[in-house]
């Protein structure tokens, strides 16, 4: 079976996880070809957005717990996970998670690290890692608090206790929440009108973007306007323009 199911939409690219039997849990294997197809789309003129989805019951439940407890701390601190985890958040498009059932563990902190984050009405996320004696080691109570905030961070982390789609969308974790078997339809109407506009731009929005929950505030505003500038070099900043002005839509090209 193929654990990562690709298909194409114009523009967009759709990556499905497709482990039914394991609940989606994230293990190696699994992280290394949603790392290869990634790094694939990222030189790909053709793709301008990703959507990553699992099935109804399950976005991904967790790491592979099988795989993990084989590890002792030798292998935990060479555990090629840090660095796969390092290439998905390379990605330099926008990243749409598009979440039905559980996204607990591994499979929050893999919505967390996407841009945006569409929720059927049936998701639950969640980093129950402290019931086991651990904790979230893939970004989860970095990206989580900013997120959610303090308090509701600290609740789920310490707590291990998961929230519904609609805590996820009044806490600010997801931007949206749709019938569950509406989830992807939307996702991919959302990547769609993302994928409408030019690539270079997409790529620069996202960059500042990402700057601004890692950087001061002035850091941030200079980078900001450092990739606005170099935007005003491009050709489709000028058909940008030319077709606002002309009432027509705009055809970029990505130069």
């Amino acid at each position: 079976m193929n654990e990562l199911i690709v298909s194409r939409h114009d523009r967009v690219l759709q990556l499905t996880l497709n482990r039914p039997a394991a609940r989606n849990a994230l293990n190696n294997a699994l992280l290394a070809q949603l790392a290869s197809e990634l790094e694939a789309a990222a030189s790909d003129g053709d793709i301008s957005v990703c959507v990553i989805t699992g099935n109804e019951r399950f976005f991904a439940a967790g790491a592979d717990l099988n795989e993990m407890a084989e590890k002792d701390l030798p292998a935990t601190l060479n555990d090629a996970r840090v660095h796969l985890w390092a290439r998905i958040n390379a990605f330099n498009k926008p990243l749409i998670a598009a979440v039905n059932g559980y996204a607990l563990g591994a499979g929050c902190e893999l919505a967390l690290l996407c841009d945006v984050v569409i929720a059927g009405d049936n998701a639950r996320f969640g980093l129950p890692e402290i019931t086991l004696g651990i904790m979230p080691g893939a970004g989860g109570t970095q990206r989580l608090i900013r997120s959610v905030g303090k308090s509701l961070a600290n609740k789920m982390v310490l707590t291990g206790e998961s929230i519904t789609a609609q805590q996820a969308l009044q806490s600010g974790l997801a931007s949206d929440v749709y019938p569950a078997a509406l989830t992807l339809e939307y996702a991919l109407k959302q990547a769609a009108l993302m994928a409408r506009h030019s690539p270079l731009a997409l790529q620069a929005a996202k960059q500042a973007l990402r700057q601004s929950q890692e950087v001061p505030l002035q850091a941030g505003l200079a980078q900001e306007r450092q990739l606005f500038t170099l935007l005003s070099a491009t050709e489709d900043r000028r058909e940008g323009i030319d077709a606002f002005l002309q009432k027509r839509s705009p055809v970029f090209k990505g130069r």
